[in-house]
């Protein structure tokens, strides 16, 4: 199958090493399905690293400003935030370890109304690439953070990508961070309990990056 994006990721419990309950298998670009190999990210949360990359996996061509969907096998059912990220390979992506710098290109957090938080659990999560970013090739992660459980450590689902960005600008993206080290155990967003004087939260990571 040509131009098969590498959905690398698979969701992964990052304090147990469990095995998942949903997990990112596919992603849509320009309106055509493309298959997934999977790669389990524990115990580093980077993509790339700390997994068993599966095979088949290829870097999708894709514009600035395109859209793409990731899609899972069942919709999200844990509370928490959903993120994602880029990472510009210094090379291809395919080489590429994910040490390097982290950016924040969109969160998907609680929405409040009338005392009640309301989550984005679904099946399809969409968005599109940002028309100011350098060409090349990227890393492209999405990660839910399951917050569901107060008192015991987070859950982590992430799925990863290879994508090869053309049209792109002269954008430097900012914050950025590295992975893992952009979450800590102290972060409001990490430890915040859903159930009880729940009316703000603040998502882990930095700062949403736009153009």
């Amino acid at each position: 199958m040509k131009n098969v994006v590498a959905l690398i990721a698979t969701a992964a419990l990052a304090a147990q090493g469990a095995s998942a309950h949903y997990i990112f298998h596919q992603t849509l670009a320009k309106g055509t399905a493309k298959g997934v190999p999977y790669e389990p990210v524990f115990p580093d949360l980077r993509c790339n690293v700390g997994g068993a990359t599966g095979g088949n996996t290829s870097t999708l061509e894709l514009n600035a400003g395109d859209p793409f969907t990731f899609t899972l096998d069942t919709a999200v059912y844990h509370q928490g935030p959903i993120s994602l990220y880029l990472s510009k390979a210094p090379g291809t992506a395919a080489e590429y370890d994910g040490s390097g710098d982290w950016f924040k290109i969109n969160d998907w957090a609680p929405v409040f109304n009338g005392g009640q938080a309301s989550w984005t659990m679904k099946d399809t999560y969409s968005y599109t690439v940002p028309k100011c970013i350098a060409n090349g090739e990227y890393l492209l992660r999405i990660q839910s953070l399951a917050i569901h459980n107060p008192g015991s450590t987070p859950q982590w689902y992430v799925g990863c990508g290879q994508i090869k960005v053309s049209g792109g600008g002269s954008g430097s993206p900012s914050p950025t961070v590295k992975i893992p080290g952009a979450f800590k155990a102290t972060d409001p967003g990490y430890t915040a309990n859903i159930y009880n004087n729940f009316h703000s939260y603040t998502v882990p990571g930095p700062s949403v990056f736009t153009c």
